[in-house]
């Protein structure tokens, strides 16, 4: 339970980062299309690193050095 929490947290302040980087008001129905591409956009991003770090983890030599 609180890994969700944690990781819902992290997606909220990643939203509050980009909403206010990009000085977004979202009461405007432009910047809320806007706000949505960055954070999908953010997301994919996330998404694509993951599989970059465990595509590397997996190609690691994992087994110890024979010393014989």
């Amino acid at each position: 339970m609180k890994i969700l929490i944690l990781i819902l947290i992290f997606f909220i302040l990643g939203a509050l980062f980009i909403i206010s980087n990009n000085d977004l008001r979202l009461i405007e129905d432009k910047n809320v299309s806007q706000f949505s591409e960055m954070y999908v956009g953010w997301i994919n991003q996330i998404y694509l690193n993951f599989l970059s770090m465990t595509g590397n983890a997996v190609k690691l030599n994992w087994l110890p050095a024979n010393s014989s």
